[in-house]
């Protein structure tokens, strides 16, 4: 396979390739970084995540097929948070897909917002450690502790493998019926439950610190156990096959240690299990089947 050495293109497709009136999929790089409490660097995200997809096959064999060719994939430049609405818009009214890359986890509910001006009946699956409930930290409603509670106020939401919540934001879910709608890291046998807890319209929000940290563990706010690769894959593919996933982001990757490029790669594989949600594809348990294999699946596979 033909590698082109551009860190600005997922998986370095050349436009001449797939330009952006041919694509279904858009990335969209924002390296939004401004309210991180612990571990810093999701600003450089996006670049890794970027990077890493150069070592991402084109070819997925459970698929048969080099996904890209499905769809087509473009990459915009980065982009300022404030911008990010307007670009969603945008991408949903032609009738694409967008994939943003984080930064932070702030930046969903700007894509959110513009996903439910064409989707009047969207809702938001959360895969997260922290359940992101919170009205306000450290004086902002835009801190990226908030980013759920914000959501909620555009939209229902759905949150699985949350493993960290405040006695604030457990109250506040109790009082409002949002408790019965947080899935905890060690109950997997949720499928159906969520399934049934979500509109036809799904929106996915990836935050990479749902994963035990032998997964991920380049990440500001690291929470001991969490899901593993194929449990979120298996996850996203009964969604996907049930509902009409719109669009989806991954968040809150810091790659500070050149010693953790593999969870760099890991991220720029993310979209990919969604992409095996195709409705021909089923997942066996105790499938042998590699990460790497995992990670051929790319987003562009969605809704064929």
């Amino acid at each position: 396979m033909k590698r082109f050495k551009h860190p600005a293109r997922f998986l370095e497709i050349e436009p001449e390739l797939y330009g952006y009136q041919k694509s279904k999929f858009v990335v969209i790089p924002c390296p939004h970084e401004a309210s991180t409490t612990y571990g810093k660097g999701t600003a450089r995200g996006p670049a890794a995540i970027l990077r890493a997809s150069q070592e991402v096959e084109w070819f997925d064999e459970e698929l048969g097929y080099e996904t890209y060719l499905k769809g087509g994939v473009y990459t915009l430049k980065p982009l300022a948070v404030g911008r990010l609405p307007s670009a969603v818009k945008k991408i949903l009214t032609e009738g694409k897909i967008p994939v943003v890359l984080g930064g932070e986890h702030s930046i969903t509910p700007f894509a959110v917002k513009a996903a439910a001006e064409k989707y009047r009946d969207l809702s938001v699956l959360q895969f997260d450690a922290h359940a992101d409930l919170r009205d306000s930290y450290e004086g902002s409603k835009n801190n990226h502790a908030c980013a759920l509670r914000r959501v909620l106020e555009i939209c229902p939401a759905v949150q699985v493998g949350i493993r960290s919540i405040s006695a604030q934001e457990w109250e506040w879910a109790r009082k409002t019926g949002q408790i019965n709608k947080i899935h905890r890291a060690e109950k997997l046998e949720i499928a159906e439950k969520i399934d049934n807890q979500l509109t036809k319209d799904v929106y996915l929000t990836i935050d990479v610190d749902v994963f035990d940290p032998s997964i991920i563990p380049s990440t500001g706010t690291p929470e001991p156990g969490g899901l593993f690769w194929y449990e979120v894959l298996d996850l996203l593919k009964a969604v996907c096959a049930a509902k009409n996933v719109v669009g989806w982001d991954v968040v809150e990757l810091s790659p500070c240690s050149n010693a953790l490029k593999s969870a760099a790669w890991r991220s720029a594989a993310m979209p990919s299990p969604v992409s095996s949600t195709s409705k021909r594809t089923s997942t066996r348990a105790g499938s042998s089947r590699t990460t790497a294999a995992c990670c051929r699946t790319l987003p562009w596979a969605v809704n064929f």
